[in-house]
């Protein structure tokens, strides 16, 4: 294998891990309602506002989970 397909190969996995992690965690929750709020005209609230949003919402409706 060259070292242009490893360097390739390692940024696919290294943009893979990313991705997962960013949704696992819900950090690309924020970038869709800013995306969201940019096409619809809205002023986004404040990042500290939109997690607080968040967690008072998934107090409100739990979801059953194994752990």
């Amino acid at each position: 294998m060259s070292p242009q397909a490893v360097g390739t190969a390692a940024r696919r996995a290294w943009h893979g891990v990313r991705w997962y992690l960013r949704e696992f965690s819900g950090e690309a929750r924020w970038d869709d309602y800013l995306r969201h709020c940019t096409q619809h005209g809205h002023e986004p609230v404040s990042r500290r506002e939109f997690e607080r949003r968040r967690a008072d919402e998934a107090e409100r409706n739990p979801i059953s989970r194994c752990c």
